[in-house]
């Protein structure tokens, strides 16, 4: 099974660097990309998982065009896309993870007619019906593959706080991120299974965003979130 994991952010891409520091690093018109090889978390056997990791970049731009790239290039089974994201104060807590089932993307403004048509035609229903059990794991470990499991809403933009309202009482959401909306479209059109996961590294509420102007914690913090993300990968492989 070929399987491309995307790191979007350049932050995220610092933080992988770091937990695999012997990483053979090749050069794409996009970005680096690297191999590497996990073992599976099914302790029952020696299987053993062999990714591509490739720096896909920030931004829904970015974000479709190596998602593209990526599965012209790569031609994989699974795409497969880690994360972190900004949480909504009072609806999520910082360290969670995201299995997203659904992608919005709501910084569409369309005023020659209907802005929720053009808004419904980039949300994408994730298909995870190909997960045991949901994604959980049931045997042999107690620890939660994912904290949350559902929306996640993209814009090319960090969280604004006069936004925060409009967002959870019309779609419901928790947390937001830049790429995963363009992603998730992306592979639906090209009928490849694609698995989301996000990390929630800082919160914003009315008294702004705890990483707005202290870009150090959210470097810190997505370290950690990159970390536990491939610490739980092999539960999902």
């Amino acid at each position: 099974m070929k399987i491309v994991v995307i790191i979007s952010a350049n932050a995220e891409w610092r933080a992988v660097k770091e937990i695999y520091p012997d990483l053979e690093l090749q050069s794409s018109p996009f970005g680096e990309f690297a191999n590497l090889t996990l073992d599976t978390w099914n302790p029952s056997t020696s299987l053993r998982a062999s990714l591509t990791l490739f720096h896909g970049g920030w931004g829904k731009i970015s974000a479709a065009a190596t998602a593209q790239y990526a599965i012209d290039h790569f031609k994989p089974d699974l795409l497969i896309n880690l994360g972190t994201c900004g949480g909504f104060a009072g609806r999520i807590e910082t360290g969670a993870i995201i299995l997203v089932e659904r992608t919005l993307v709501y910084d569409i403004i369309e005023q020659m007619g209907d802005g929720a048509e053009a808004i419904k035609h980039y949300a994408m229903d994730v298909d995870l019906s190909w997960l045991p059990d949901g994604g959980r794991r049931t045997k042999d470990s107690d620890r939660p593959l994912f904290s949350v499991r559902g929306l996640l809403v993209s814009a090319d933009r960090d969280i604004v706080v006069e936004d925060i309202p409009m967002l959870i009482e019309k779609y419901g959401a928790v947390a937001a991120d830049w790429e995963s909306g363009a992603i998730a479209w992306v592979a639906q059109r090209n009928k490849i299974r694609v698995l989301i996961l996000r990390g929630v590294t800082d919160l914003v509420g009315g008294d702004g965003g705890e990483a707005y102007g202290n870009l150090e914690l959210f470097h810190e913090r997505t370290k950690t979130v990159m970390k536990n993300l491939f610490d739980l990968l092999p539960g999902y492989l």
